[in-house]
């Protein structure tokens, strides 16, 4: 049985999936959106966190990264897509999901907190940085969040395969990934756009604005 998703033309499935879902999809955004928002008013009553979070970038190598490709926006932006991908998406979202039905959405809750905590800013200068910032947050959290509402459909679909109109676990194991799959495109897209932005703003804007605003 085809769904007005798969009858759509390619380009607009996924924009068709977001609409036969669209309650989901906006707890699931309200709810990334807020998580990080409580992760980083907990950083900023207890600044102790984000400093230990900035510690324990500095000790695992992720500072050395940052610091040894940030000279050069386009590499910059390349690792800053790789690790949102690989790391955030791939391995934070959607491999637990693969495995345990909606596994995924609880790394992912966690990793928000925990990167609300992080970008709490320290100094002068990075609360400049952040204006530039906030808008990279806003387009990869969006992006997160369909990553995420693939996953759930994925668990939805696995666990209840009637409600997707499949006839066994197996089906709608498939039928989730499909969605999966639909959804990851805008995401991927949307990655892009934020990786550009954040390392062209944070090489060139932040500068120019700490001289403008400190």
């Amino acid at each position: 049985m085809s769904s007005p998703t798969t009858r759509a033309p390619r380009w607009r499935r996924p924009f068709a999936l977001i609409r036969e879902n669209r309650r989901t999809y906006a707890i699931i955004t309200g709810s990334t959106y807020g998580l990080f928002a409580i992760g980083f008013v907990i950083g900023l009553l207890f600044p102790a966190l984000p400093a230990a979070r900035a510690a324990t970038l500095a000790t695992d190598g992720t500072g050395d990264l940052v610091g040894a490709v940030a000279a050069s926006a386009p590499l910059f932006a390349l690792v800053i897509l790789a690790m949102n991908v690989l790391r955030l998406s791939l391995l934070t979202i959607v491999v637990p999901s693969l495995i345990v039905p909606f596994a995924g959405l609880a790394f992912f809750a966690y990793w928000l907190v925990e990167t609300g905590i992080t970008l709490v800013p320290s100094t002068p200068l990075t609360w400049v940085a952040m204006i530039p910032h906030s808008l990279t947050v806003l387009i990869e959290l969006q992006a997160y969040a369909l990553v995420a509402l693939g996953a759930f459909l994925l668990g939805r679909a696995w666990l209840r395969p009637a409600q997707v109109g499949a006839p066994t676990r197996r089906a709608g194991y498939l039928r989730g990934l499909t969605s999966l799959g639909i959804l990851s495109i805008p995401a991927f897209v949307l990655l892009v756009i934020g990786a550009l932005w954040e390392a062209y703003s944070l090489r060139y804007l932040v500068f120019p604005l700490s001289e403008v605003l400190l």
